[in-house]
């Protein structure tokens, strides 16, 4: 284990094995060996404890790269439970699994969304009782990864969680603030229930309100955004995120990655891109787009190539009529073939910056990671790559998306990282943004901007890694004088309190 890994393991024991156990909150980089670190702790708790039946509540789509990671570290032979590898959709057939689990010294993976399901059906048969039961009992640890994922107090998947009796639960994360100082309290709320009316927590809490003055603005955690935000009092700025680590120093352990300085290094450029003239006109429509959603995925398309944009159009409301995300179902590869056939690629300035990397990637010998929060655009550059190269899906070329089951993301993983041959990954920035390595990349394209800046670094994390052998290049591209510029301002201001 490194330092930072060791000093994490006996927070995970004061916090964990003692006489008054509690709840707490890895808060360790992306890539900073989290997962192993838990396993191991999982595996000495269960020497102490061999009764302790621990259950992981995770991202579905990243439960194989956990498996995985048991078979490489367990000292013992621990089996290995889960609803999706044996099929297990019927509560009949779920509570057969979970029996299973409580009866052998074992572990139980659970999806977030199939964990809510399950305690919030109020079904009165025996089999959907006892699921419930069950999860809610029995569990001796709950660990969540990824555990930013249940942030939103009102959700059912956090009020699931909650409802969980044993007072040991561990949130793992990377990215422990998103979007605001609310979700980041409502994650404290889950560990350690009532957090900021803890004995340990109201005198700082008091310490903080006489600090902070905020007409018409009540709420504890509203003052403390206000102030990191737009407080333009530096000092004291400075001492309430004192205060605030103070608060939290017992339950909550932050590492932000020094060991990554190992590697052979991250040059990370903004890159802002002067659009077309084609592309200005399409731009001025965009704006008068009153949803915010449409607005980003049809600008998405639009600063891509100005002619995406009917695409992009039809894509939306489509998503839209069938209450899903645009599928690339939608798009096929031969209607963007046909559509990029006469396409006049100087036109747009984001498609112009990706075949030039491409060119250089190529003449270099590097391989080229292209994030997205959209599909057309990753179809489209996919397309393009295709016509331009000559290359093929599943030897050149791979794509990870929301669809791919775990099968495909092993295989994409594999090859891409380890053959020559591979060149170019798309991955949608959500799919592909936790729990997997794509190490074989050494440039980075971030095509668009995420209003969650966490999910952004999570996704560079998929390259800046362990295991990265060269120095990782990303460029977050940004159209300028748009409404992707002024979201690209939002999420700076957003990026400076999560450093703080």
């Amino acid at each position: 284990m490194k330092p930072h890994q060791v000093e994490g393991f006996n927070f995970l024991v004061r916090n964990l094995a003692g006489d008054h156990p509690g709840g707490c909150i890895l808060a360790h980089a992306p890539g900073s060996g989290k997962t192993f670190m838990i396993i191991s702790f999982m595996q000495s708790f269960l020497g102490k404890y061999p009764n302790a039946r621990p259950l992981v509540v995770l991202p579905k789509g990243i439960l194989s790269t956990w498996k995985k990671e048991f078979q490489t570290w367990q000292v013992e032979d621990i089996p290995l439970y889960d609803l999706y590898t044996v099929k297990a959709d019927s509560r009949p057939q779920q509570l057969e699994v979970l029996k299973q689990w409580m009866d052998n010294k074992s572990i139980l993976f659970l999806g977030y969304k199939q964990f809510s399901s399950i305690v919030i059906d109020n079904s009165n048969n025996n089999a959907s009782i006892a699921c419930r039961d069950i999860l809610l009992k029995v569990p001796s640890i709950l660990i969540l990864d990824e555990g930013h994922t249940p942030r939103n107090e009102n959700t059912d998947m956090v009020q699931s969680l909650a409802k969980v009796l044993t007072p040991r639960k561990v949130v793992l994360s990377g990215t422990l603030y998103q979007n605001h100082v609310r979700e980041v309290f409502n994650v404290l709320n889950l560990v350690r229930p009532k957090f900021l009316k803890m004995e340990t927590s109201k005198p700082i809490v008091r310490r903080i309100q006489s600090r902070i003055h905020i007409s018409g603005v009540k709420r504890f955690d509203e003052l403390v955004e206000n102030t990191l935000q737009k407080d333009p009092d530096f000092k004291r700025k400075v001492a309430v995120i004192h205060d605030l680590r103070e608060m939290t120093s017992k339950v909550l352990h932050y590492y932000k990655g020094d060991f990554l300085d190992e590697l052979p290094g991250l040059v990370d450029f903004t890159v802002v891109l002067k659009l077309t003239p084609r592309q200005k006109h399409e731009v001025e429509k965009v704006r008068k787009i009153l949803r915010k959603f449409k607005m980003s995925a049809v600008g998405s398309a639009v600063y891509l190539h100005p002619k995406l944009k009917p695409l992009a159009d039809k894509c939306v409301e489509k998503s839209v009529l069938q209450k899903q995300k645009c599928v690339e179902k939608s798009i096929s590869d031969n209607i963007m073939d046909d559509f990029i056939a006469n396409l006049d690629v100087r036109d747009g300035v984001k498609s112009k910056f990706f075949r030039n990397m491409l060119n250089l990637c190529e003449s270099a010998g590097e391989k080229l990671l292209v994030f997205s929060q959209y599909l057309l655009p990753l179809k489209y550059l996919e397309r393009l790559a295709v016509k331009w190269k000559g290359w093929g899906v599943g030897k050149e070329i791979f794509v990870i998306s929301g669809d791919s089951t775990a099968e495909q993301r092993e295989f994409s993983m594999d090859k891409f990282n380890n053959t020559p041959e591979a060149k170019i990954f798309f991955g949608s920035i959500k799919a592909c943004g936790e729990g997997i390595s794509l190490v074989g990349a050494s440039r980075v394209i971030i095509l668009d901007v995420h209003l969650n800046p966490s999910v952004t670094r999570q996704a560079i994390g998929r390259a800046f890694r362990p295991g990265q052998k060269r120095k990782v290049f990303v460029y977050r591209l940004v159209a300028g004088d748009s409404p992707e510029e002024e979201d690209h301002n939002t999420c700076f201001k957003k990026e400076l309190i999560s450093k703080m």
